[in-house]
């Protein structure tokens, strides 16, 4: 197994020094005093009572075509002089809530195939219109196609949503490929992180997953691109959302139409080093209460993975070259049904579950040099890797509209069950510069095992009032994980277990958190958001073969905030800040060696602690196409791995330490928008820096430097039909932290051809057409001794999809999304 590479995570402590005192009777707005509490704990307490300072005006309603509520309907209104004063879309369950100052003006609903719906109104404190009913426009469209295209990427005041369904280069991939594509998101190396900002957590329809690292990306090879609709990617998550990890990505898998049921499969062949191909199919059906997805697929094949890596010890280089063929082969299934109980009330269930069998045939040489730099020997360790992994995902929820005020109960109840088995057998052997054999190393095999059960249970409300709109809601989690690896010697006739080298590690992680956001106009160009989630942890670690118990126990604040001004219907102006954390991954914590090969090991640290790192976003955007971003990040405690070569033993040892302070900054500008009628762009420059220390006296020395970071894809329309995709995305060499890394290029060319109106799409795509988008350079010097290290998992490749579509659009029913989230992440 090649070593493992995994992203540094951050910690700042933040220290509050003022807390609100509430006003007393004639005060006209919050006063402040030092009292000691929580400078967010005062903020929250501000908001609430203080909000009644600034009158509002509260419009709320709910629309239906006469048989069931409309989702996604524009609901505007106009002042006056027939300028825009406020607007939005309607909810799941049809309902709507605008907020804008009292007074007179135009109200306009409108959805694609229906006539608009207009009203004046007298806007008060609290205005509620009721159930307003769209009748189907009165023009019937026969055998006519409207052709409309969302852009590439919209930009929303907490989170930037890539439209997958625009991306050609996406069409026969997986998700592992759709993120990859998605704006400031990097994926290398079995690492997922924001640009700038570190590694990320992933949810799939709101749902958190429990996974990191190479099972994290397993999981992901096996959900079709097909099958999602767009990725929100999330810098600040508001507070509903855990506080794990860097940032979040949000996959949104298709809901389908109202009134319709439509089926999709896509046939895939792709081509590297080996080939693979894959066949998915997903079916929604919606009709009158009833709303069924359901989707299944799999992967069979292989891809090649090459890595490298230099050790320069001083008695003489190590050269190690690691090449493998590694199977694709993976399966997934997915059924999610909804009932609506009542108009206002709706229970469902969905169950996810994932196979998947990345085994590889493995080849390790190395290369012994003397100080004379010449070769005096060579090591070769060939092996094989027998992986199996497999999922299941359970949800249960109900979601239920409370009142005509519109507030909205969402219950969740999650069970996620993760295994993982291994079985790793090597054989080490020595021969001269002639190829001629010495000796046998080592010979052994590794059999390794994990077992991730998590359950949690979620409330969440959503409360609109006259003053604000707030949102609250409390969840409880519990994970559980049990490892274990055998070590058995195979040098001997009949192979010996190695009880020295054996282990077994049971993690247990249990979590309660609360939060209160709430969202309010200050004046009408100014709006403000606040949230503090607050997470009570406690884990427990133990090692059996060690008799080793370690435990641990925090309770932390995570505020966030929002603060929008609106200058007008071009010009907007938002200054952004999370608090988030970062825990270890289960595997991170085990305490026993893994070995990687015959010179190598891999070993995790129970003591390890959980990073903070606090996120500052400063946007200013123009005409929703130009965006300029600043951003700071500062990390207190971050950990990852340290790579510590051993001169005398010539070993090289993999451990994970807390060891990084760092100021992380950037500052950047992207452009999203049609350049012509059949030429769409979004095209991102960043220049990014860092400013490090180490704290626990690794013998080492910061790195910090600037880099140049650029990506832009260029859609273009040929004809109605034909659809062209040019992406091309750079990043210079950089020195950040431990670490410096070489330079990272790749261009992708895309061509889309859909035929049989518009049923049949014939996709074909050559990624990184120069192979150079993988992780080369990455180096470290850790007591003197320089590590590089280098990794390409079949860049470059040739992917032809053919993907149908059948359907019947003319059934009685309404779409509703789901309304619930969960968590699985972590394992490793």
């Amino acid at each position: 197994m090649p070593p493992l590479i995994a992203s540094s995570f951050r910690k700042l402590l933040f220290h509050p020094e003022k807390s609100p005192v509430l006003p007393r009777q004639g005060d006209t707005g919050c006063r402040w005093q030092k009292r000691g509490l929580p400078l967010w704990l005062g903020l929250l307490c501000w908001l609430l009572p203080c909000w009644g300072a600034v009158a509002q005006g509260t419009l709320s309603g709910t629309v239906t075509d006469g048989n069931a509520p409309i989702a996604w309907a524009n609901v505007v209104l106009f002042d006056p002089s027939g300028k825009l004063a406020t607007a939005a879309v309607t909810t799941a369950t049809g309902s709507f809530v605008l907020q804008a100052a009292p007074g007179a003006y135009r109200f306009k609903v409108s959805f694609l195939g229906f006539a608009d719906w207009e009203q004046a109104v007298q806007l008060a404190p609290a205005t509620a219109l009721g159930t307003i009913v769209l009748r189907a426009s009165a023009t019937t469209l026969q055998e006519v196609t409207v052709r409309g295209q969302k852009n590439l990427v919209d930009y929303q005041p907490d989170r930037v949503v890539f439209n997958v369904e625009n991306s050609v280069s996406a069409v026969g991939g997986d998700a592992v490929q759709v993120l990859s594509a998605a704006p400031g998101v990097l994926v290398r190396n079995n690492t997922i992180s924001l640009l700038g900002k570190g590694a990320v957590r992933v949810l799939v329809n709101g749902r958190l997953l429990e996974l990191t690292g190479e099972e994290l990306v397993t999981y992901l090879k096996a959900i079709p691109a097909s099958s999602i609709r767009n990725v929100e990617v999330m810098t600040n998550p508001p507070a509903k959302y855990e506080a794990g990890g860097g940032g979040l990505l949000n996959i949104n898998l298709k809901p389908g139409a109202a009134d319709s049921w439509k089926n999709t499969t896509t046939l895939a062949y792709e081509q590297n080093t080996y080939g693979a191909a894959a066949l998915r199919d997903n079916l929604v059906y919606n009709q009158g209460k009833v709303h069924f997805a359901g989707s299944a697929g799999g992967k069979l094949g292989s891809s090649q993975v090459k890595q490298t890596l230099r050790t320069a010890y001083p008695g003489g280089p190590w050269d190690l070259r690691y090449v493998a063929r590694q199977r694709e082969d993976n399966a997934s299934a997915r059924l999610a049904l909804d009932y609506d109980l009542t108009p206002h009330t709706a229970v469902g269930g969905q169950y996810a579950g994932t196979y998947a069998a990345p085994s590889s045939q493995d080849d390790t040489a190395i290369g012994v040099f003397g100080p004379q730099q010449a070769l005096d020997s060579l090591i070769r360790n060939t092996g094989t890797r027998q992986v199996r992994t497999t999922s299941h995902a359970y949800n249960a929820h109900l979601v239920s509209v409370l009142d005509t005020l519109h507030r909205q109960l969402a219950v969740d109840g999650d069970y996620f069950a993760y295994n993982t088995d291994l079985n790793n057998a090597f054989v080490a052997n020595v021969f001269t510069l002639t190829e001629r054999f010495l000796h046998t190393n080592l010979a052994a095999r590794n059999v390794s095992h994990q077992q991730v059960r998590t359950g949690s249970v979620k409330v969440d409300v959503e409360h609109p009032l006259k003053w604000a709109r707030l949102s609250y809601g409390a969840k409880i989690s519990l994970i559980n994980s049990q490892s274990g690896i055998a070590y058995y010697n195979t040098l001997l006739a009949t192979p010996q277990l190695d009880a020295g080298r054996s282990n077994t590690f049971d993690y247990r992680e249990r979590t309660q958190a609360l939060y209160l956001s709430g969202t309010r106009p200050l004046t009408p160009k100014l709006r403000l958001q606040l949230g503090l989630r607050l997470e009570n942890t406690q884990t427990r670690g133990y090692s059996a073969t060690l008799n080793q118990l370690t435990t641990n126990a925090y309770f932390k604040l995570f505020p966030t905030a929002y603060l929008t001004y609106q200058r007008d219907s071009i010009r907007s102006v938002q200054l952004t800040y999370g608090r988030r954390v970062n825990r270890p991954g289960f595997g991170l914590l085990n305490p026993f060696r893994s070995y990687l090969n015959s010179t190598s090991y891999s070993e995790g640290n129970p003591f390890l602690q959980p990073s903070f790192v606090d996120n500052l976003d400063l946007t200013y955007t123009y005409k929703d196409a130009w965006r300029t971003n600043a951003f700071v990040t500062r990390t207190v405690d971050g950990f990852g791995p340290v790579f510590t070569a051993n001169p005398v033993t010539n070993t090289l040892v993999i451990s994970r330490q807390n060891y990084l302070q760092e100021y992380a900054y950037g500052l950047g500008e992207s452009y999203t928008a049609p350049v012509t009628s059949w030429w769409q762009t979004q095209t991102l420059l960043y220049m990014l820096g860092s400013t490090s220390r180490f704290t626990n006296g690794l013998t080492a020395t910061p790195r910090n430097g600037a880099q140049l970071y650029g990506s832009t894809t260029n859609t273009f329309t040929l004809r109605p039909a034909s659809k062209l995709q040019v992406e091309y995305t750079y990043a210079s060499p950089v020195a950040r932290g431990l670490y410096h890394t070489g330079y990272v290029s790749g261009l992708n060319l895309a061509l889309q051809q859909t035929l049989l109106h518009d049923r049949l799409q014939v996709a074909a795509l050559l990624n990184d057409v120069f192979n150079t988008a993988y992780l080369k350079d990455y180096t470290s010097t850790v007591n003197g001794i320089q590590q590089v290290y280098s990794e390409n998992n079949s860049s470059r490749f040739f992917r032809l999809s053919l993907t149908y579509d059948f359907g019947n659009s003319q059934l009685s029913g309404k779409q509703r999304e789901f309304g619930s989230e969960d968590e699985r992440k972590r394992t490793r």
